[in-house]
């Protein structure tokens, strides 16, 4: 019988600061807890930012029912992000005639209907479209089907 010993990923003491200059590729602990923590905080801030809104507003926006909205979360053919309270927040913008007809052809696309990997990619500047985000490009008149097309490239 073959025993495999390894050290335990259970660190006591403070943890180690990670320098540019080690050759050690992984981060300490306390790296690790940091990105985690600004991460965190990323997604409470874009929760709270004015153009996301809840289901009963976005159900309004849409002409349609809080619970059609859930639905649609649910199918994936709308962005939503959990609430950290409860229930989803939504952007506004995405009911936009240029963005909504392409929501479900994107999440098929990136290949995931998360509401954040969606966001992620409509909202990060592309060197592909000369800086702007999708969304922007979008709402300035770029065709859909480009950015269908940048979606799937980036999505393998």
């Amino acid at each position: 019988m073959t025993t495999l010993l390894t050290t335990s990923p259970v660190v006591t003491g403070s943890a180690p600061t990670h320098s540019k200059a080690s050759s050690d590729p992984y981060t300490s602990i306390a790296e690790s807890a940091n990105v985690l923590r600004s991460g965190a905080q990323y997604r409470r801030d874009r929760m709270d930012a004015a153009d996301m809104i809840n289901t009963d507003e976005a159900a309004k926006l849409a002409g349609t029912s809080r619970v059609t909205i859930n639905a649609w979360i649910k199918a994936g053919r709308c962005i939503a992000v959990s609430n950290l309270r409860r229930g989803f927040k939504l952007p506004r913008w995405q009911f936009e005639p240029s963005v909504w007809p392409l929501l479900q052809p994107l999440a098929k696309s990136i290949g995931s209907s998360d509401g954040w990997q969606l966001l992620a990619f409509l909202e990060a500047p592309s060197m592909a479209l000369d800086g702007q985000t999708p969304r922007a490009a979008l709402e300035q008149g770029v065709s859909g089907e480009r950015i269908l097309a940048l979606a799937t490239a980036e999505a393998h």
